[in-house]
């Protein structure tokens, strides 16, 4: 595997600004271009990156051929009525402004990553084999909890049937396959190369077509080693397999970080998922999260989804353009070149749901990290499990169901899940990234930014959290000035309540303790001194 300083040397004497077509229907000079009547296969489509994918590249490259997006139907819905869901996203307004027919342009295609053929009829895959020429393979279930089984058939299966449909595809130029830069988190310096797995992904697939689930559960941990998770463990699977069963073909990989709201495109902040860091800001803007296990000085490395997504875009034409010798694989982090903190990530995160409050807050927005495991469980029980058990009895009593310490369980889940991220820092190093940065010409880099250096994260993080509010739970800013005097309420009740307690408590201390009476007697004759020399001061100033 190359590194990104080889890479940089070998392809030093080309510059894409004089280069034209050659022929074979291949425009090196621009991205768009590149696309200009191309015919594009999309797996994920209807996720987080699929959907900003899909807008870019219709919006971006107007002159496209026609893009396949894999799409499982549901019992409720048919393969068309989900594209028609998926159009109706305000992710597509802009779009929709610009080209009003631009859903020409994109066609369903009935299938699943989970079943053989990734379950294409006989004709849908003759009109893929004839046409396609850029993959880009997104599907993959992101749940960190899912069982080691799960995980395998959608994670790693998937990719041995994209391989191998791609073999068959007569005019393929391009897969990019998505991973992710935690593929190998059990590393603290990550290099752009595919590393080579402790359990070769053949040997599990065969073992976990013998074994029953609780043999399965048995011995995920041992399989894991120092991986957190099923989902990195099986991401590095895939990854092994594209290189392994993959060879011969032009493949290129893009490990993200942690995807997060769009900074520039198509709208700023727009999200639509309560995964990872939008759910933590929410529960935190609820004031549901008050205490997180984590690090506060730990690189909290956060990439804007349109980043990743414009370098997959790229990545796809220098790779077919190009053509490396090997797979090349893409870190697309900010850690190393704009890095923010979580304790950092905390404050802006607070200040900004103090000033701009969630709708029915549960209580006022106040979330800390600590790396104390003993302080964390103390601040769980206290400030999470207590109070969700007084509103439950509260609801009870109003004749509701019950369902803080549901809310909280499942959060618990989630910070679980999350706090080996929040607890580590990682190094990747970029030269890839660089190396495609300076292929692109001065119009491209603008059109498909991917340069996390120029975020500016204060306003970022804004955009971050207005997204939460108004993409992710729909409120608007005509409820804000109810929900300000809804977050004034709850600082006045807990006034009232944080007096209360000091007032019984010292009540109690000064019928027990004699010490307490005599600094309580103290307190008052002191007191009353001032009050007297205050009136006193007073009437000598009179005239």
């Amino acid at each position: 595997m190359m590194d990104g300083r080889w890479t940089r040397s070998m392809d030093v004497d080309l510059d894409v600004n004089n280069l034209a077509n050659d022929g074979l229907g291949i425009d090196r000079g621009s991205v768009p271009g590149f696309y200009s009547g191309k015919t594009i296969f999309v797996t994920g489509a209807t996720g987080f990156v699929g959907k900003v994918l899909i807008e870019k590249l219709l919006r971006s490259c107007p002159d496209i051929g026609v893009i396949y997006i894999l799409i499982r139907p549901k019992k409720s819905q048919n393969i068309e009525e989900r594209k028609q869901e998926l159009m109706k996203c305000k992710l597509f307004d802009k779009l929709r402004k610009e080209q009003p027919n631009f859903e020409r342009k994109l066609q369903a295609i009935e299938g699943d990553i989970v079943l053989p053929e990734l379950g294409l009829s006989e004709k849908n895959k003759q009109l893929l084999i004839e046409k396609i020429n850029v993959v880009f393979h997104s599907a993959a279930t992101v749940r960190f909890d899912e069982h080691l089984r799960t995980a395998v058939e959608l994670n790693v299966l998937p990719v041995r049937k994209i391989i191998q449909l791609c073999r068959q595809f007569k005019c393929l130029m391009v897969l990019v396959h998505v991973s992710t830069a935690y593929a190998n988190c059990d590393r603290p310096y990550i290099e752009e190369s595919i590393y080579e797995p402790q359990v070769q992904p053949q040997k599990l697939i065969d073992s976990l077509q013998w074994m029953d689930n609780d043999m399965v559960e048995a011995v995920t941990p041992k399989l894991l080693g120092n991986k957190p998770n099923t989902y990195t463990f099986t991401k590095q699977l895939a990854e092994a397999m594209l290189k392994t069963e993959g060879a011969g073909l032009p493949i290129a990989v893009v490990r993200p970080s942690i995807v997060g709201a769009a900074w520039k495109e198509p709208v700023q902040g727009w999200i639509d998922n309560s995964n990872g860091p939008s759910g933590l800001c929410i529960a935190a803007g609820k004031g549901l999260l008050r205490s997180m296990k984590g690090d506060f000085k730990a690189v909290a490395d956060i990439i804007p989804v349109d980043i990743p997504v414009n370098m997959m875009i790229t990545v796809a034409w220098y790779t077919a353009c190009f053509k490396p010798k090997q797979t090349l694989v893409y870190n697309c982090t900010t850690g190393a070149v704009n890095p923010i903190t979580w304790g950092d990530l905390q404050e802006k995160v607070m200040d900004f749901f103090k000033k701009t409050p969630l709708d029915a807050c549960f209580r006022r927005p106040n979330t800390s990290f600590t790396c104390n495991e003993m302080m964390h469980d103390y601040w769980v029980f206290v400030s999470h499990m207590l109070p969700a058990y007084v509103a439950d009895v509260g609801y009870r009593l109003i004749g509701r169901k019950p369902r803080m310490v549901k809310v909280y369980n499942k959060l618990h889940r989630s910070m679980e899940s999350l706090s080996y991220f929040t607890s580590h820092s990682w190094e990747w190093t970029n030269g890839n990234h660089d190396l495609l940065k300076s292929r692109l010409s001065e119009v491209d880099r603008k059109m498909f930014f991917f340069d996390p250096r120029q975020i500016h994260w204060p306003t970022y993080i804004e955009d971050f959290c207005y997204g939460a509010k108004h993409y992710v739970l729909n409120e608007d800013e005509s409820g804000l000035p109810a929900a300000r005097a809804h977050l004034k309420k709850l600082r006045n009740i807990r006034y009232m309540f944080n007096t209360c307690i000091a007032v019984v408590f010292w009540r109690v201390l000064i019928a027990r303790s004699q010490i307490a009476r005599n600094v309580w007697n103290l307190i008052l004759s002191l007191v009353f001194k001032f009050v007297r020399y205050f009136k006193i001061t007073s009437t000598i100033q009179k005239p």
